[in-house]
């Protein structure tokens, strides 16, 4: 018995650093997404906000007290999303009325710290967000990691969804507890798909026996700047952006890919919508020759045990409950 589910993988270029102005463009690519036919549709990696290019390309923004690094990560604090977000509202409407999905990345703001999240739109429901466990040394210098607690998978009713983002595809457990989820399609969001990132993304489709929407986006220097001016950024971080490489800095190259690895289509280096129709009665049959979270586990051996409190990093004991050691997240 088969079902087909049609998808799309969003590969474009985003608003750098200016996120109402990315929003907007999301809204619109979606709702093209939709008319498509697309029930799941997905973005890159940063797209709200853009992938922080300069960290790659420019050696000096590491080094203590750097301006432009100042500047620029007061900009994405200013920008960053929050809560409950007022910017969310028109997407959120048109993924009510069409009964789609939507996963998109961009930086979320905690208090005063910036995260890479994933934030997985649904109808008629809650955002789901997924904080990016793994950090590349580069984004360590201003963004903080996750927990646990964001380990979630959308409940469709053709299946489950989940997402995770770039290296998080390289951590063996997180990939097992993500499997025991029993995701259909997952969004492996990337800022570009290079060939390491691409074998990543097909292990995890043979491997969780899952369809893999690896969604890259496309990016180039003239749009950052463009993007930082939006933001209202007019300080010594434009000195710093002058510094990036001519062109194109993130190159998409998206792909959907079955469950037994196959790739079902591919992007180029350009902006597009990628399509797939997908036949999710490929699962269970994959099924009979690996099952990685059933019959290929050994629980008898092995054992993940996942912690999925919200860490806060403060907790409070009150005055009363301090001889009864009961405590209280602040």
């Amino acid at each position: 018995m088969s079902e087909k589910l049609k998808v799309a993988i969003v590969q474009d270029a985003p608003a750098p650093l200016a996120v109402a102005q990315g929003m907007e463009k999301v809204v619109a690519k979606t709702r093209e997404a939709i008319e498509m036919g697309a029930r799941v549709i997905a973005f890159g990696e940063g797209f709200l906000g853009g992938y922080p290019a300069w960290l790659d390309h420019v050696p000096a923004v590491s080094l203590w007290d750097h301006p432009g690094t100042k500047e620029l990560h007061a900009l994405l604090l200013a920008q960053a999303i929050r809560g409950d977000d007022p910017r969310f509202a028109q997407l959120q409407w048109a993924i009510d009325i069409a009964g789609v999905a939507v996963s998109v990345g961009g930086f979320e703001r905690i208090r005063n710290s910036l995260y890479s999240t994933q934030f997985l739109f649904r109808p008629k429901a809650p955002v789901l967000r997924h904080r990016k466990l793994m950090l590349s040394s580069s984004e360590r210098l201003f963004l903080g990691s996750g927990d646990g607690s964001t380990l979630e998978v959308h409940e469709a009713p053709w299946g489950r969804l989940g997402q995770l983002a770039s290296d998080e595809h390289w951590m063996p457990l997180t990939r097992a507890a993500m499997h025991h989820a029993g995701e259909a399609v997952h969004v492996a969001a990337w800022p570009t798909l290079h060939d390491i990132s691409m074998l990543a993304s097909a292990h995890y489709a043979y491997e969780g026996r899952t369809f893999v929407l690896a969604a890259g986006t496309v990016q180039d220097k003239a749009e950052m700047i463009a993007g930082y001016e939006a933001a209202g950024g007019d300080g010594s971080a434009r000195k710093l952006l002058d510094r990036l490489p001519e062109g194109q800095l993130q190159h998409g190259r998206s792909a959907i890919i079955a469950p037994d690895g196959v790739v079902l289509a591919q992007a180029g280096e350009q902006a597009e919508i990628l399509f797939a129709e997908l036949d999710l009665g490929e699962i269970p049959r994959g099924l009979a020759t690996l099952d990685t979270d059933g019959q290929h586990a050994r629980p008898d051996v092995f054992e993940l045990r996942v912690d999925r409190r919200t860490r806060t990093g403060i907790v409070d004991v009150a005055d009363d409950d301090a001889g009864e050691g009961e405590t209280r997240a602040a």
